[in-house]
């Protein structure tokens, strides 16, 4: 079910009422990232297993009123600015822009994470509908190794999606690379000299443990540092910027834009989170490497008011720890991969 979609471009007004909402280590939450499903037209490694995937029962995923009424909680009560929407592949749901209309009218940063294969068919009318921001995920620029990350012969229509979404007047498409040892990390200079050319903010990101086939270790992670030192060697960067997290961002010193990179692992970002995840069945995280969700689907569809959701979010904001402790003894793995929390 997707229900009405508002006028494109209006804007709800913000509530004066909206308080914000902090964290026990006084971090200011406004950031909702909306996985609106677990599946997904590719199949990387990184991401999810090759096989044996089990899909949500479509009646267990919310519906787009659903999404669009715990967003407008977290908006209009604590003053969210920022909502990206993820999957699995976002684009693979039906009537994907009829969500993004309404999202758009509760006057947010829009933004989506995708794998780009679908951009050529949806980029204009996404554009049209309200997104403000594409992130494309682009790990490689050989055909072969894109086969054997993704397990899909879709370089081309990726390439040519991202062309699509500059079309459609994307002006701030980033490209999302995952770095790993061994596999992709031969291709720095490369990818960054791709989004050169093309007036693109390459983002390099280190290798997670959230794998489908959970064989990932440390040492398949390519630290941030050896990352830009591979690109400054090549291409001169400036003192980093340092924006909104989780990204550092360097500007190219002859003025060709800028990369960036997600020191995930080496350099955790986590003192400065301001995010929390609604998964595509509706479970509420307050954190991507979170053990414990919120059951905000069981409120939404038991009668629960508008103040039920606002205490389960905040009881579960008021849960979140300091941090995710990669590479700390005490460090447990989530049980989910990350195509089933939401990217």
């Amino acid at each position: 079910m997707t229900g009405a979609s508002p006028a494109v471009g209006a804007e709800a007004p913000r509530t004066s009422t909206a308080r914000p909402l902090v964290d026990p280590f006084q971090r200011t939450v406004r950031d909702l990232r909306v996985s609106v499903t677990d599946r997904c037209n590719f199949r990387c490694s990184y991401c999810m297993p090759e096989e044996g995937m089990r899909w949500l029962p479509r009646d267990e995923v919310l519906t787009f009123e659903e999404i669009e009424r715990v967003a407008r909680v977290c908006v209009e009560r604590y003053g969210f600015d920022s909502i990206r929407i993820t999957g699995g592949e976002p684009t693979v749901r039906a009537h994907l822009p009829e969500l993004v209309a309404v999202l758009a009218a509760l006057g947010v940063d829009l933004a989506m994470t995708t794998n780009g294969a679908k951009l050529r068919q949806m980029a204009a009318d996404l554009r049209v509908a309200g997104l403000d921001r594409l992130n494309v995920s682009l790990d490689t620029l050989c055909r072969d190794r894109f086969v054997a990350i993704t397990r899909r012969d879709e370089l081309a229509t990726v390439l040519d999606g991202i062309a699509a979404a500059q079309e459609a007047g994307f002006d701030r498409v980033k490209l999302n690379a995952v770095v790993m040892r061994g596999v992709n990390d031969d291709e720095l200079v490369n990818l960054a000299a791709f989004g050169r050319d093309r007036g693109i903010e390459v983002r390099f990101i280190e290798f997670m443990p959230l794998d489908g086939p959970g064989e990932w270790g440390p040492d398949k992670v390519v630290p941030a540092a050896e990352i830009v030192a591979g690109i400054d060697a090549v291409f001169p960067l400036e003192e980093p910027v340092r924006g909104t997290a989780p990204a550092t961002t360097y500007r190219y010193a002859d003025g060709a834009g800028a990369v960036g990179v997600i020191p995930s692992v080496t350099q955790p970002f986590c003192g400065d989170c301001d995010r929390v995840r609604l998964t595509a069945e509706g479970q509420f995280r307050s954190c991507l490497f979170a053990v414990r969700e919120a059951d905000l689907r069981a409120v939404l569809r038991g009668g629960g008011s508008d103040d039920d959701l606002a205490a389960a979010i905040e009881a579960e904001v008021g849960r979140k720890w300091a941090g995710h402790s990669i590479g700390q003894v005490h460090f447990v793995r989530p049980e989910r991969s990350m195509s089933q929390i939401g990217g």
